[in-house]
């Protein structure tokens, strides 16, 4: 999680010594083109400011999500971000630039605070909770259309997504057999 969020940084670096060149390469609502690239707007932010913010709850939530296997992990991930990028392509205001990865981290959010539950461990349900009462009320007012300048558009879609991900790649919870 450190190499990806460093390479966040490393991006923003880059799009910061070229003049924001990079910024135009997010999601724009409805424009064709922006479909097939949707998936960078997950790696790309508008400013510093814009990646610090999603690098602490990037690296808690990620790296809790991979405690499960690195393949699931990216799987996961890559759904999540895939989707999110379409919900956001379809729903967000005409004409605007949706860049970031919060999307990521809220469908992250989604699938750990639902894995558990739907898996029916006990350890997934208590980390699930523990996620949910410390970053619920974040979580809850990034989707509100409270401010312009941020895509509550992007975080439900990656909310939605994060949650659909946890039903798609749920591991059935043992089976006890019986004896008559």
């Amino acid at each position: 999680m450190l190499g990806w969020v460093g390479l966040l940084w490393l991006i923003e670096a880059v799009d910061h010594a070229t003049g924001h060149a990079l910024d135009e390469y997010g999601i724009v609502a409805r424009e064709p083109e922006s479909l097939l690239r949707s998936p960078l707007g997950a790696f790309l932010h508008f400013g510093f400011d814009h990646v610090a913010s999603n690098s602490v709850p990037l690296l808690v939530f990620g790296f809790v999500a991979a405690l499960s296997g690195i393949r699931r992990f990216l799987a996961v991930s890559a759904l999540i971000i895939v989707a999110d990028g379409i919900g956001t392509w379809l729903i967000a205001e005409t004409d605007s630039i949706t860049a970031g990865a919060s999307g990521l981290v809220f469908g992250l959010f989604g699938y750990l605070v639902v894995r558990g539950f739907v898996e029916r461990k006990v350890l997934g349900i208590v980390v699930g909770v523990v996620i949910g009462l410390y970053w619920g009320a974040g979580i809850f007012y990034g989707l509100l259309p409270a401010d312009d300048g941020i895509s509550w558009q992007g975080h439900l879609c990656g909310l939605t997504a994060g949650v659909v991900t946890a039903l798609f790649f749920r591991r059935p919870a043992p089976r006890t057999p019986l004896t008559l």
